[in-house]
């Protein structure tokens, strides 16, 4: 796990540096791990994110917004009674562990000051966010309950006494000495990066063979050397946020990870680089638990047309044997003379090829001369009756396996909130069950998604069909550039400004290519026109339209110049 203690360490000096002595404003419950607290500091508003998911557990200042519900869950509401209006007394990582305490002052009920602390572990799936009343150290709420029958070393659950997680009975790295650091290690053992992770708290493996990695010739010298000049950085706060992309996977680190080969990017904090990082991850994951019906849906039924489309195309093919059944039937009409009843086949001059040869046309033995040659003519007629219909139903499956193909690409970019329209679309159009509606939602307009170019120009993304269809052709004027990928399922993408510069308009090509089922793919082209030039033919479905007097750029897609963008 990347989020170790040295990166708690660099959250949490972080924090503590923005956020001490600040006073909670908002606090929210995008979903069911994770938090955000809106803190007043220093004359300006701070965002904090907490997260006790499974999977991207962590604690950073965060520039991202996120979606809340309508209903705060029950224990934002806990937090807010408690929470809110109070003033940060103390940020603090405890040892080198991966668990920080937020100490606030706030007056309770009767108005009395009051101190209580937020504890949060990040434990991967063991993660949790405990408030804990600090008079008597017993728990006022978290944000996993867990009960004796999951864990019998300690029980976390409101009115229970708060009980830390075992020591691991590890050594602190920040204090180790070089001396020190040489006799813990047993150099005869090798596979000295494994030892310094079993030997030291807070490190991962990840920063061990880095480690291991900056020590070069490995020797006793050159390892302690190493060691203790990184330990020095961490000691006093100084870190190197940064981002590596090596072998297609993303690794972060407070420090330079040389060991991994591939391309680096730096962030100016903590805050910066979790964000890049986790951007889309977490929400990803929460789309996975909630629309996990929906994606094997749209699977499901999306290679249920593709096998529609193969039999369809065979059908097609057989059809292409009618002109044969109509030169049977006529050839055996020609020589009905040499037919007699009861024959399983007869021999024949094919008078329709130029060297006349010889022809076996099968037979059925129960059926008179004329009657055989009247079948291979039914045959011929129904094959040619069929091609029209077959070619129909061809053209409509092509269609629809286009629709499955642009809502799977969809839901690979979707938030929650974005995975709600695409349901509401399929209830709409018949292919799922529609639920119960909380509230009617008849005038609720989409959410657009919103970037801004490096020069100022504002531009919208429609993250699935619904949102495409009010952009295009209700959020948009018609002098307007409008975008989309070539031929590839896609976003509609507006610019919204008539007069369209060199600069807007790439970035712009970008983002429509980024939202695409051409993301990971390079020079992907990009058409664009103005709104006016845009339809959408009559029972068409949501999301498709057609156009012209397009001109086409081609881009590579950059997540990077998105985020840059993101408003």
């Amino acid at each position: 796990m990347s989020f170790d203690g040295i990166v708690t360490r660099a959250t949490a000096s972080e924090i503590k540096k923005t956020l001490q002595s600040g006073k909670i404003t908002k606090i929210y419950q995008p979903d069911k791990t994770d938090l955000l607290f809106t803190i007043r500091s220093g004359g300006k508003n701070q965002k904090l994110l907490l997260s006790a998911n499974p999977s991207f557990s962590r604690v950073q200042l965060t520039a991202k917004s996120y979606d809340n519900p309508a209903v705060p869950p029950m224990f934002c509401m806990l937090l807010r009674k408690h929470m809110e209006g109070a003033v940060i007394e103390s940020i603090e990582q405890i040892d080198l562990e991966r668990i920080i305490h937020i100490k606030v002052k706030n007056r309770d009920e009767i108005g009395d000051i009051a101190y209580k602390t937020l504890i949060i572990e990040i434990m991967g799936r063991h993660s949790n966010i405990i408030l804990v009343e600090d008079k008597n150290g017993t728990i006022i709420d978290c944000i996993k309950h867990i009960p004796p029958s999951l864990n019998r070393y300690r029980t976390l659950l409101p009115g229970q006494k708060y009980l830390s997680p075992p020591p691991q009975e590890k050594h602190s790295p920040l204090t180790e000495s070089a001396e020190g650091f040489i006799q813990k290690i047993r150099w005869n053992e090798g596979k000295i990066d494994r030892q310094i992770v079993q030997l030291y708290s807070g490190i991962s493996p990840q920063i061990a063979r880095e480690i291991t990695f900056r020590a070069g010739l490995a020797t006793k010298e050159t390892l302690s050397e190493a060691f203790t000049a990184m330990m020095e950085e961490f000691r006093n706060n100084r870190y190197a946020p940064q981002m590596s992309v090596s072998d297609g996977k993303e690794y972060f680190s407070v420090t330079a990870l040389s060991h991994l080969k591939g391309e680096r990017k730096d962030f100016d904090t903590a805050g910066e680089l979790l964000d890049r990082f986790y951007y889309g991850k977490s929400e990803r994951d929460r789309v996975k638990q909630q629309a996990a019906d929906l994606e094997k849906m749209l699977h499901n039924e999306h290679d249920k047309i593709a096998k529609k489309i193969k039999k369809l195309n065979a059908s097609l093919s057989d059809t292409e044997k009618a002109d044969r059944f109509k030169v049977l039937g006529e050839l055996l009409t020609s020589h009905l003379y040499l037919v007699k009843k009861g024959q399983k086949k007869i021999e024949v001059t094919n008078f329709y090829e130029e060297d006349q040869p010889k022809l076996e046309i099968p037979l059925d033995p129960l059926k008179g001369p004329s009657e055989n040659a009247q079948a291979y003519f039914k045959k011929y007629t129904k094959l040619k009756n069929s091609v029209a219909y077959i070619e129909e139903q061809l053209e409509k499956a092509k269609e629809d396996l286009l629709y499955f193909e642009s809502l799977i690409q969809q839901m690979e970019s979707a938030s929650v909130r974005d995975v709600a329209g695409i349901r509401e679309e399929l209830e709409e159009q018949g292919y799922v069950r529609r639920r119960k509606q909380q509230k009617a939602k008849k005038n609720e307009k989409p959410v657009l998604e919103t970037y801004q170019s490096t020069d100022g120009i504002t531009i919208l993304v429609g993250k699935n069909n619904k949102q495409n269809d009010y952009l295009t052709f209700k959020a948009s004027r018609q002098n307007e550039t409008w975008l989309h990928t070539k031929d590839i399922p896609g976003s509609h993408v507006v610019i919204k400004s008539e007069e369209v510069s060199e600069t807007a308009l790439i970035e712009a090509a970008g983002l429509a290519a980024y939202f695409s089922k051409a993301r990971h793919s390079g020079s992907v082209p990009v058409d664009y026109t103005l709104i006016r030039h845009v339809k959408k033919p009559s029972g068409a479905k949501p999301g498709f339209v057609i156009y012209d007097q397009q001109q086409t750029l081609y881009v590579t897609p950059d997540e990077d110049q998105l985020l840059k963008l993101k408003k």
